[in-house]
């Protein structure tokens, strides 16, 4: 392999150049050389693990059941069950998720409006309109404040997605390709987690080595001039690649550490160990990690459907929440549980839908865990069929800008950023009831 296929290779892992930068210690400048804002007197979290529900998952079989509502509407989940915290029922699937429902809250107002995947997804992550500007996701924000520009050298970049990009809009926005996230693809339930840039499938690490030394053997052009500073970048660039690979970044990614019982408690299967290594990089300092759980687009056989998706989640979810709890990262992690929607209240029983439910953005759910939330508590309410708001809404803005508050981000601040906008962290807004006091 050429000195140019390594620097091809290299630009082409920018993302994960970064993570490497960090590692090694040599972090990258502030680029737009702006001091950071002193935090809010009450910041308490660190870290987000948000799990993103892609598709937009259905309210009424999750975390509002309307079983008075009749059979068009609650279908075949007549039978919500009591949760440990008074008076919240959940659905019947959700067993172990209702054992730990004093440690969440159920925001059952959420609303924008808005009946489109792309234009949902970027509402519900940004925060924000549709508009001339692509403002940055949550995570990219986080990273702007919680990452590289703040003093942030961990193993791996600061914004991780497991295990697909989200691919609904750019989640950098504005802010650039500095703050995109790294997503690993692969998957964390096989052995091994094959993470791009880090395991190369099929490839053993000896053969790695032997072609790292052949490459050293073919390199007579670098032999040749020992001094040039720019193949002594190329070759600290080199370095910290292979320290990623056989170092303790991989360790990080690496579950067959985990003992099996825990493995087994949050489900073998993508998801379940998805939580699993976030629970990992958030342990080891991440700030904002996405899962991004797929499967919630249920126009179609959706009850079949949730009787194998929602089993998987409630192990998942339930057991991360244990997990962080026991450990004590609870109360410095946020865990953000919503899609871009929720799912028609009135069920299609009709062909092609053959019992689906539509896209809804008037009245959806989202949960909020650890960092500083408070659990046990329902947030607002939907009428009795789950159509429309009832009581208490809540936008995507006043969400996010609590989320912000409680890391140490100033909603109102202004919002740092290599074109030299003049733009705030947050949209002031006079709609919905404002930020979540009620819970935080």
């Amino acid at each position: 392999m050429s000195r140019q296929q390594i620097t091809d290779c290299m630009t082409r892992r920018e993302a994960l150049k970064r993570g490497l930068f960090g590692a090694a210690g040599l972090t990258l400048a502030n680029p737009l050389g702006v001091r950071a804002r002193s935090a809010p007197p009450r910041t308490r979290a660190k870290s987000v693990i948000q799990i993103w529900m892609w598709g937009g998952p259905t309210h009424l079989d999750t975390f509002d059941p309307k079983p008075e509502a009749g059979d068009d509407y609650c279908g075949p989940f007549k039978k919500p069950i009591a949760t440990n915290a008074d008076g919240v029922r959940i659905c019947e699937l959700l067993p172990l998720l209702a054992k730990q429902a004093d440690k969440y809250s159920i925001i059952r107002s959420m609303t924008h409006g808005n009946n489109s995947h792309e234009t949902a997804s970027y509402i519900v992550q940004t925060g924000r309109e549709p508009g001339r500007l692509v403002y940055p996701s949550v995570g990219a924000v986080v990273s702007r404040f919680k990452g590289y520009d703040h003093g942030y050298k961990g193993l791996v970049p600061p914004y991780i997605v497991l295990t697909q990009p989200q691919g609904r809009f750019s989640e950098a926005g504005f802010l650039g390709q500095r703050y995109k996230p790294f997503a690993t693809g692969g998957d964390p339930n096989r052995t091994p987690f094959v993470v791009e840039g880090i395991v190369a499938q099929g490839i053993s690490d000896d053969r790695q080595r032997k072609r790292r030394e052949l490459l050293h053997n073919l390199d007579s052009l670098g032999k040749a001039m020992p001094n040039n500073p720019h193949f002594e970048r190329l070759d600290r660039s080199e370095e910290n690649a292979y320290g990623m690979m056989f170092g303790d970044a991989r360790k990080l990614f690496d579950l067959s550490e985990e003992d099996g019982e825990t493995r087994d408690r949050y489900g073998r299967n993508t998801f379940g160990q998805s939580c699993l290594m976030a629970r990992r990089l958030v342990e080891h300092g991440v700030p904002y990690v996405t899962i991004n759980y797929k499967g919630w687009d249920t126009h179609k056989q959706h009850f079949e459907t949730m009787r194998r998706k929602l089993p998987e989640m409630d192990a998942g979810m339930a057991t991360l929440l244990q997990d962080l709890a026991d450990r004590g990262l609870l109360d410095s992690t946020i865990i953000w549980w919503s899609g871009e929607f929720g799912r028609g209240p009135k069920i299609q029983w009709n062909p092609p839908w053959n019992g689906g439910r539509s896209h809804h953005g008037k009245c959806f759910c989202a949960l909020v865990a650890g960092g500083g939330f408070k659990g046990g508590r329902v947030v607002g309410a939907s009428d009795e069929k789950g159509m429309e708001v009832a009581d208490r809404p809540v936008y995507p803005t006043d969400l996010i800008a609590s989320m912000y508050e409680l890391l140490g981000i100033d909603p109102e601040g202004p919002m740092p950023n290599p074109r030299g906008l003049d733009v705030k962290v947050m949209p002031a807004s006079d709609k919905g009831g404002g930020r979540l006091k009620e819970i935080v």
